[in-house]
């Protein structure tokens, strides 16, 4: 059995306080401590009895904890916290603001299997997957250290989500559950770089976070060489599998397009990309690339974002909804595509 209390949702520690005699709402009690009060431990959580807190400690029970090892801050308010898991591994995590919003984008875990070509994190060596606890905790920790409210999670940092599914499937029902952070569910989203037998399997959730796709061509053969993921899921494949997430969801997906100067940014294909996903509800997140150590790859000029965006709005007459992401946080390489850029 988990032995750790903070890596459980309410429903499992219901059934686990349940297990051990107790009264089933003290699992509120624990619940509500660890994820509104920040208990370091399970001393802190004082609404139980000295004999309960001792019993669970004697049964090997503990509150586990990741701590800041250091904390950046951009001249554009964007803050990169570095973290220490408990068994010495590190993440980075990054908390923007956009007037009164805080979102954080979290990491699920320590490296990246992916490889994609643009993303520092993928140079790292995968090492493992964080565990759910791990995972909420970012939003624990930063907002204690910040002292303010985290209204958005985009689970996009560091690792690949859906490699990591049930832990962060977990680290969702936490992080919305009323009892703790009670973070709306269309606040909270799941970025992937395409694992479409995951995506469809995010479908059947009794729980619907929102769904990004890390798309970035309109052609196969280029999404090919710069996401080695392609070879496995090839468009067509990563395609049917949003169909079918539409299908029982109706839900509106997000298209994140990192724009690299001679790849992907040219006329034809901003016209390909609309060709290729209008048939969905959705939206596109064009991203421009931020360089990294051992990458080759440059940026697309503003001019030539700006007349991409300009296409995907208007071609074939309605277009694509589109939102252009401009860099963030790059004096701390914080920005998309650099978490763990000083890690390698």
């Amino acid at each position: 059995m988990d032995k750790d209390l903070k890596n459980k949702t309410l429903s499992e520690l219901e059934e686990f306080i349940e297990q051990t005699g107790q009264k089933k709402y003290l699992a509120g009690y624990i619940f509500s401590f660890i994820h509104t009060k920040n208990a370091a431990d399970v001393d802190s959580i004082t609404t139980l009895s000295k004999a309960f807190r001792q019993q669970l400690k004697d049964d090997g029970f503990y509150v586990s904890q990741i701590k800041i090892i250091r904390k950046l801050t951009d001249p554009d308010g964007t803050i990169k916290y570095l973290f220490e898991l408990p068994d010495g591994l590190a993440v980075e995590s990054v908390l923007l603001f956009d007037d009164e919003r805080a979102t954080l984008c979290a990491s699920t875990q320590v490296g990246c299997a992916m490889d994609c070509g643009f993303c520092a994190t993928g140079k790292i060596k995968f090492k493992r997957n964080l565990t759910a606890a791990e995972i909420a905790d970012q939003v624990n920790v930063i907002e204690k250290d910040n002292g303010k409210r985290i209204s958005n999670v985009v689970f996009m940092g560091m690792g690949e989500p859906l490699a990591n599914y049930e832990n962060t499937l977990r680290a969702v029902r936490i992080l919305n559950d009323p009892a703790g952070k009670e973070i709306g569910i269309r606040h909270l989203t799941i970025s992937t770089c395409g694992l479409a037998d995951k995506i469809k399997k995010l479908a059947d959730e009794d729980i619907k976070p929102r769904l990004a796709i890390s798309l970035n061509a309109s052609d196969n053969a280029i999404r090919g060489k710069i996401m080695p993921v392609n070879k496995r899921y090839p468009l067509p494949v990563l395609l049917n599998a949003v169909g079918a997430y539409h299908l029982k969801t109706h839900q509106r997906v997000t298209f994140e397009y990192v724009l690299i100067k001679g790849v992907n940014d040219s006329d034809a294909d901003a016209k390909n990309l609309v060709k290729l996903i209008s048939k969905f509800l959705c939206n596109v997140n064009l991203i421009e690339f931020n360089p990294h150590p051992g990458c080759n790859f440059s940026p697309s000029s503003k001019q030539r974002i700006n007349r991409f965006a300009q296409i995907l709005s208007t071609f074939g007459g309605t277009g694509v909804e589109t939102v252009i992401r401009f860099k963030r946080g790059t004096h701390i390489k914080a920005a998309c595509g650099q978490l763990g850029s000083e890690l390698i």
